[in-house]
């Protein structure tokens, strides 16, 4: 029993581990490379009903003393690794050491310059948008048995089609309508192919997003270029301000001045999530990705059940692409999803095929674009691929288990064929 528990904390060192890369990084910053001057932090806008003071933080002595703090604070992990009843660093210790990670670095890389920090989550948001739809389409689909490859496909033929039809009716609510049968029809030729034929699902889903890109870029230049006012010049979503929430200090511009589109959004976030693991429906889906005998067995059609499923995650993913030409600009371009869909698939992956975990990653990315794209505008030293390359290392790190198990459904990937 004591040697169990002894080879169970030896196993959730990697968190003290990982926690202890980000302490070096921290003292890197703080003794070998300091930075002189001040950051100054913006923290409301003009529209904000009560403005909040700039904060202004010296640099040298800040990020110093963080990262000392940071240093005992991976004492503190260690210390739970080996107390703790089941060898694991509290939650709780590591939010806080990735705020102070996240707070230091921010001084120590715009020193002497001004962080905009509702601009700098307002972009990260938007940016996180479409992944996030693409990764909850990618949670249903997997949580389902499903490997949905194609999100690159559903994003790109959502926005294609949003475009067009918002530009002929005059109408964005059906240029989103639009964008989600667009997601099906491409979900509907991946559950064709990987439920009723059983070809290898990860061939079908590149095959579909090499064959939606070719189509689009088709249609863009021969139909799309020719008549850009009547095909390529979609009606947006205006901008919908919530009463009161919308003038709060930071949150308020960040979460309650938006589209309906990212509304839609925080309602799909929380419909899947509830529905996967509240419903019926949810336990049906997650007994077919993990054991679909077991589920067969007590009268669960298996491969029904994939097939629905499979297209509703397309339509999930269909709204994100429309995000691209209902929101974000108002008209389509070739390949304008520029590889979020495999983001979204990296998002899905690195949260454990669950739809909140699968959310915050894909606000992970959203974020390390956003924040290089602010310090490259301010003068920011820190190479801007570098910030780019962040989120993709996390993802790796998560994939080999680095900073926690990531096993998908059992079923993930598997045709079933009824005995």
């Amino acid at each position: 029993m004591n040697a169990d528990r002894e080879v169970a904390r030896v196993r959730d060192l990697k968190t003290p581990i990982g926690l202890a890369v980000f302490a070096i990084a921290a003292l890197l910053m703080g003794f070998a490379f300091p930075r002189d001057g001040e950051t100054t932090f913006r923290l409301s806008t003009g529209s904000d009903f009560i403005q909040l003071p700039a904060l202004v933080v010296p640099t040298v002595g800040f990020v110093a003393a963080v990262a000392v703090l940071m240093v005992l604070m991976v004492f503190g992990a260690l210390a739970f690794s080996f107390l703790h009843p089941r060898g694991k660093s509290p939650l709780w210790l590591v939010i806080v050491f990735v705020a102070l990670a996240l707070f230091a670095f921010l001084t120590w890389a715009a020193a002497g310059k001004t962080i905009p920090l509702p601009g700098l989550l307002i972009g990260a948001l938007a940016l996180s948008t479409p992944i996030i739809f693409g990764a909850l389409g990618g949670v249903v689909s997997e949580r389902v048995g499903v490997v949905n490859i194609a999100i690159e496909g559903q994003l790109l033929f959502g926005a294609f089609s949003a475009a067009v039809v918002s530009s002929v009716t005059g109408q964005p609510l059906l240029g989103l309508l639009a964008a989600m049968i667009a997601g099906m029809l491409v979900s509907l030729v991946l559950a064709v192919f990987a439920i009723r034929y059983i070809v290898e699902q990860v061939i079908v889903g590149v095959v579909l997003n090499v064959l939606v890109m070719g189509l689009t870029n088709f249609l863009y230049s021969t139909v799309l270029t020719a008549n850009t006012a009547q095909f390529n010049s979609s009606v947006r979503f205006p901008s919908l301000e919530i009463p009161i929430l919308s003038q709060i200090p930071i949150i308020g511009p960040v979460f309650f001045q938006q589209t309906i589109i990212v509304y839609l959004m925080y309602i799909a976030v929380f419909g899947v999530w509830f529905g996967l693991f509240k419903t019926r429906w949810g336990l049906r889906v997650r007994s077919v990705g993990e054991h679909p005998t077991a589920a067969d067995t007590v009268g669960i059609d298996v491969n029904r059940t994939r097939f629905w499923n499979v297209l509703l995650a397309g339509a999930i993913a269909g709204m994100g692409g429309a995000y691209f030409t209902l929101d974000s600009v108002s008209a389509f371009g070739k390949e304008m999803t520029n590889g979020m869909g495999f983001i979204a698939l990296a998002a899905v992956i690195f949260g454990r095929w669950h739809p909140i975990r699968a959310t915050l990653a894909a606000l992970l990315f959203g974020f390390a674009t956003s924040l290089q794209s602010v310090l490259g505008i301010i003068g920011s030293p820190v190479p801007s691929e570098f910030m780019l390359m962040l989120p993709y290392l996390v993802t790796i790190f998560a994939v080999a288990g680095l900073v926690g198990q990531s096993r998908p459904p059992a079923a993930d990937g598997k045709p079933y064929i009824k005995s």
